[in-house]
């Protein structure tokens, strides 16, 4: 039976959208640069020389033909702009990189499949939706942290405003073990408010969660972007809270896996593919609009001015490599050990050395 990757159609994004060269500032590469700058959009504006990917490791072209490689990934989900905007905008290129993608909307399990196998070499991905089945033992490492932000948690006006209000009501969502319904756990937790006993869950369509809040049967709904963006302005809702909310806004949401035998045998295209999507991201920050209308084809509900407007409200200034990736996976791993989706004698260090790899190591 082939995989069910084999069957996707692959596909190239447009090339006839127009290049606006204007650049708003990205933070620079450390982390204390990504705090102080994501609270500083003005500044972000008005300083271009910053507008830049995490890493300052020089990264060549690939030597010799383009490299053929294959990204797969969710492309209905804005969270990953910058991997049509990658090719869109030339960043393969620069690194001699001939990229085709290929559309995965099926399990987690399966995706780091494909990618174990060499079906594909990459993929974009949500951290909380990754680091569960990578406990199976996919050969898949985490070689990056793309962006913050783009889960939100949503309550209609008159409802319940805070976590703590969330005792004893019930929150729909999507999927029982979705990234979002494992982030706003961790945060119900952080409130006091133990996510299992204290309150309910309740799975639906992503269509229909905001008529179970207008008939009563959730008071609360969470899901990510552009269907969030898209029920808060639809429903008149309110934001409960989101992962760009305290320390979590500095945190990576989204991460870049790769196979790990690209990894092992050729390090230097490993590296290339991380620093063009990279770069791509960095270039999502500083250009919303144009990379608006260049994912605008795979966002069908949502127009090129939605999508800006996500992703100016997402983290794309937030990057990060190497022992600070390590850092956010343990911290990941240790609030999955609280709401008990890891077992308790997890060693959340250990954990993230096994699933992440600093590909620009000196």
């Amino acid at each position: 039976m082939s995989h069910p990757l084999a069957a996707l159609p692959r596909h190239r994004t447009a090339r006839d959208i127009p290049v606006d060269p204007t650049r708003r500032a990205l933070l620079g590469a450390t982390l204390a640069g990504a705090a102080s700058l994501a609270l500083a959009p003005a500044a972000l504006a008005d300083d271009a020389a910053h507008c830049h990917a995490a890493g300052t490791a020089a990264v060549p072209p690939v030597p010799g033909p383009a490299r053929k490689l294959t990204i797969a990934w969710n492309q209905n989900s804005t969270c990953t702009a910058a991997i049509p905007v990658a090719k869109e905008k030339g960043f393969f290129a620069r690194y001699n990189l001939d990229v085709d993608y290929v559309n995965f909307a099926g399990a987690t399990d399966q995706l780091l499949e494909a990618l174990a196998t060499g079906k594909a070499d990459g993929a974009p991905g949500m951290a909380l939706r990754w680091l569960k089945p990578l406990q199976q033992g996919f050969d898949v490492k985490l070689v990056a942290g793309l962006h913050a932000g783009c889960m939100h948690l949503l309550a209609p006006r008159g409802g319940p405003t805070t976590l703590d209000a969330l005792h004893g009501k019930t929150i729909g969502v999507t999927d029982i073990g979705g990234p979002d319904k494992n982030f706003f756990s961790i945060r119900l937790k952080e409130a006091g408010i133990d996510p299992e006993s204290d309150m309910q869950w309740r799975q639906y369509p992503a269509d229909l969660l905001p008529l179970a809040l207008q008939r009563g049967e959730v008071q609360a709904i969470s899901g990510s972007d552009p269907v969030s963006y898209l029920h808060k302005r639809q429903f008149d809702l309110v934001e409960i809270d989101s992962n760009m909310n305290g320390s979590w806004a500095q945190t990576a949401c989204c991460v870049i896996g790769l196979r790990g035998s690209l990894i092992r045998n050729e390090p230097a295209v490993a590296a290339a593919v991380t620093r063009a999507i990279l770069d791509a991201g960095a270039w999502v920050a500083c250009n919303p609009d144009e990379a608006g209308r260049i994912f605008k084809p795979f966002a069908a509900r949502a127009s090129a001015e939605d999508i800006a407007a996500m992703l100016r409200l997402q983290g794309h200034h937030h990057q990060v490599l190497g022992p600070p990736l390590h850092d956010e996976v343990v911290r990941y791993a240790d609030a999955l050990k609280q709401i008990g989706v890891f077992r308790p004698s997890l060693d959340p260090a250990r954990y993230a050395d096994k699933v992440t790899q600093d590909l620009f190591a000196t």
